[in-house]
């Protein structure tokens, strides 16, 4: 009997996928308890509606990041700081502050987690910071750090 699995199976299928099992397996276990349903024509045509709905949804947020990495090409977020001698700063400038500063400046609300920063920045001047805005498409911001 070929089912449409609505959960994943450990060991037989994984949600919106298409398999065959045995007869009984199906009716008294997988229909029972609301893991897969029959794959009738009903069924079938549901869920290649269900599909391209999310290759279009997915198509369009590739296009927002797409956009958005443009947007933020541009611009420089600014900070002021208290630095010490040779433009070393009194503490540092994290991801979260970045984040908060974007959204303050320019309007633009990304996720701390997004900004792909290895160490918090310790020094005066640009910094060039990955932002991971998609899984396909990565973008920079310009910090600039200035003295207060």
């Amino acid at each position: 009997m070929k089912v449409i699995f609505t959960q994943d199976v450990k060991g037989k299928g994984k949600k919106g996928q298409v398999k065959e099992v045995a007869e009984g397996y199906a009716r008294n276990y997988l229909l029972k308890n609301n893991l897969a349903v029959e794959a009738n024509n009903a069924n079938m045509s549901a869920l290649k509606a269900k599909q391209n709905k999310e290759k279009k949804q997915e198509q369009e947020e590739l296009e927002e990041a797409k956009k958005l990495k443009e947007t933020l090409e541009k611009l420089t977020v600014q900070f002021a700081a208290k630095a010490g001698e040779g433009g070393r700063l009194f503490g540092s400038v994290t991801s979260k502050q970045i984040a908060e500063e974007l959204k303050k400046q320019h309007k633009i609300k990304i996720d701390k987690r997004k900004i792909e920063l290895d160490q918090p920045i310790k020094a005066l001047g640009y910094t060039n910071v990955a932002v991971k805005l998609h899984p396909d498409v990565q973008g920079t911001i310009k910090v600039h750090i200035g003295e207060k």
